[in-house]
């Protein structure tokens, strides 16, 4: 199955290899921005195997035209036009469904779905239309001193407000599946990836902002899981919160920091563009 072709005008699939690299590294840097998911996972090619998981990529005339990383999450990289859509969807289909969800660019994963969705479960909720923003100077408002780097001794503290977000963003708790997630939030704040503030509260330290540096390739660092606790919403301590963690990220890790937000949170599309962030296109997430 791998590596025969798939249709008639000569779009081919097989696995990217070490040699690849290079090849689909300029392929993720026409948009860094868009394809930071996917490239994280490039960087990596050669240097770690993967289990249960697959990078793919689509050549035509000889040419490396597409990729798609096929892990927790399936995440496209220049499937655009119908026959690549079309191979990829062949491809993925052949292999059966492993993803949670779908994400990336929407004008790939929104076609991507509609020719994968009549043969996988019904997803739980399709996120169209989710502004990508970024931002590559100085922060637009001051950042707060009170925002910093977790530390592994805080974890008791810092978990709880993880599986908090989570669960209000995607509707379940993440601590369901097992140990993977407590694990993932530990990986973060060892790596220096983790941001919050802490304060003290009557039943003892909490969380009231964090978020984490989700993806790191290419020179761009993208956010995820930025919360505010619900006590403190309305504060104004979220875009303050959000200069600091992109202050320190451009000095120590990346000078595009970037992130994507659903559309129908306008508090939270408020936050970003009073932080500087500006939208540079469109992310969409199919959440199965």
């Amino acid at each position: 199955m791998l590596g025969r072709w798939l249709h008639p005008a000569g779009a081919r699939v097989r696995p990217l290899r070490e040699e690849d690299r290079e090849a689909a590294l300029e392929l993720c840097a026409v948009d860094p921005v868009a394809s930071v998911l996917a490239a994280v996972q490039v960087e990596q090619l050669g240097r770690r195997r993967l289990s249960g998981a697959e990078l793919f990529g689509v050549w035509r005339e000889g040419r490396l035209e597409a990729l798609c990383w096929s892990g927790a999450n399936l995440v496209p990289v220049g499937v655009e036009d119908p026959e690549l859509l079309d191979t990829v969807a062949d491809h993925v289909r052949s292999r059966g469904r492993r993803a949670s969800s779908l994400v990336g660019p929407a004008e790939q994963v929104l076609p991507l779905w509609e020719r994968l969705g009549p043969s996988w479960t019904r997803a739980r909720e399709v996120r169209a239309d989710q502004p990508s923003m970024a931002i590559t100077g100085p922060a637009a408002v001051e950042p707060d001193p009170l925002v910093r780097l977790s530390s592994l001794d805080e974890l008791d503290v810092v978990v709880p407000a993880c599986v908090a977000m989570f669960t209000e963003e995607v509707g379940y708790s993440p601590l369901a599946s097992g140990g993977a997630y407590a694990a993932r939030v530990r990986e973060l704040v060892a790596t220096n990836r983790s941001y919050v503030r802490i304060e003290e509260a009557p039943e003892g330290p909490r969380v009231v902002f964090k978020a984490e540096v989700g993806a790191c390739a290419l020179g761009v660092a993208q956010i995820q899981g930025v919360w505010v606790h619900p006590e403190h919403r309305g504060q104004g301590i979220a875009a303050p919160g959000m200069a600091a963690v992109v202050e320190d990220v451009r000095m120590r890790t990346a000078p595009t920091v970037s992130l994507y937000v659903n559309g129908y949170n306008a508090a939270a599309l408020a936050t970003y563009r009073r932080a500087g962030f500006e939208q540079v296109g469109t992310y969409a997430t199919v959440l199965l």
